[in-house]
C-alpha cells in the first residue's frame, strides 16, 4: 500500500466522521423543540380531557367517496386516448 492509499483512505475516514458528526449536531440541535412539542401536546390533550370530563376519542373525519354503480349493460367501456 503506497503513501497515495494511506492518505486517501485517512480523508476518508475524516470524511465519513465529519458527515455523521454533522448529522448528530442537526439531530440534537432539534432535540429541544420536538420535546417543548410534545409538552404542548400533552397539556391540550389533557385540558381537552378535563374540559369535555372523559378521554377524547379520535373521530372519523374522513369523508369516504360513494360506492360505485354497476355499469349498465348498454353502456360501452370508455375509448382509450
Amino acid at each position: 500500500m503506497g503513501d497515495t492509499d494511506v492518505t486517501n483512505t485517512v480523508l476518508a475516514v475524516a470524511g465519513v466522521a465529519t458527515c455523521a458528526l454533522i448529522v448528530a449536531k442537526g439531530l440534537i440541535d432539534q432535540l429541544p423543540d420536538v420535546f417543548h412539542s410534545i409538552g404542548q401536546a400533552r397539556k391540550a390533550w389533557k385540558q381537552l380531557a378535563n374540559d369535555s370530563g372523559e378521554a377524547p376519542q379520535a373521530e372519523d373525519t374522513e369523508e369516504h367517496p360513494p360506492p360505485l354503480a354497476p355499469p349498465a349493460d348498454d353502456e360501452e367501456p370508455p375509448l382509450a386516448a
